[in-house]
């Protein structure tokens, strides 16, 4: 219940600060966005650890998709706005705070706003702003990840932009690679915040991998795939990523 309390008050304050952050300048406001971001975690009861930095300036940062826990983690590293489905808007605190840092919202049932979408994202890049998203389109529960799609990779390729990938992992207090806190198949937004409530020593770590160069989306997907998935230790999983809720509770 404290976990709770004190991640609410947090996600009510953080409503605020937005607003009072924009009067100060954009190095002070990315410090103290990132310094709120990792309280937050800190009131979940939750590590991080990074490992390695990103350059100033702007860029596309890919990541593996395991939890909503990501968004906040990836935050610390480096305050960005970030690509998410047109459902976030309406969940409760978070919902109203992404669109107030600047979320970048796409709606993945209609494929011919898609290239309207790339368009968005490219404009974005090109002025200056670090944009975080997740190719794989959905949650997979870190044992096993999906296929990165390119269609955001060309959106950096039209802007002349940094690729820059990073690796998402959960590990227990024992330093064991966990799936617990996974956000998968039927479990409401609500569920998943509960869940890590309870959980105990989660840490998640950060790595950020090497920049990627080159023209060709489908080959900088799958090296940003490959690169993700080595430094995880997942695999490419097949069909619906709902079903490895049943692996989660094994490997958790």
């Amino acid at each position: 219940m404290l976990r709770l309390s004190g991640t609410a008050a947090l996600l009510l304050i953080g409503c605020v600060l937005v607003l009072a952050l924009s009067m100060l300048r954009a190095a002070w406001r990315q410090r103290a966005m990132a310094l709120w971001f990792r309280m937050l975690l800190r009131a979940l009861g939750i590590r991080i650890a990074i490992e390695g930095r990103m350059p100033p300036g702007g860029a596309l940062v890919v990541s593996n998709h395991v939890s909503w826990l990501d968004i906040v983690a990836l935050q610390v590293l480096r305050p960005m706005r970030m690509l998410a489905k047109v459902e976030v808007r309406s969940w409760p605190l978070l919902g109203p705070l992404a669109g107030r840092v600047g979320t970048v919202y796409i709606d993945r049932d209609r494929l011919s706003a898609l290239p309207d979408a790339v368009r968005t994202i490219a404009d974005e890049l090109r002025a200056g702003a670090v944009i975080g998203a997740f190719p794989e389109g959905t949650t997979w529960c870190g044992r096993a990840s999906g296929r990165f799609r390119p269609a955001v990779f060309q959106a950096a390729i039209d802007a002349g932009a940094r690729m820059q990938p990073v690796a998402l992992r959960f590990r227990t207090a024992a330093g064991e690679p966990t799936t617990a806190a996974a956000f998968l198949g039927d479990a409401t937004l609500v569920d998943s915040v509960l869940a890590v409530a309870r959980m105990r020593g989660l840490a998640v770590e950060l790595v950020v991998l090497p920049e990627l160069i080159g023209t060709d989306r489908r080959e900088l997907a799958r090296r940003a795939q490959h690169a993700v998935q080595t430094s995880t230790g997942s695999t490419c999983g097949h069909g619906n990523p709902a079903e490895h809720r049943f692996q989660r509770s094994l490997a958790a």
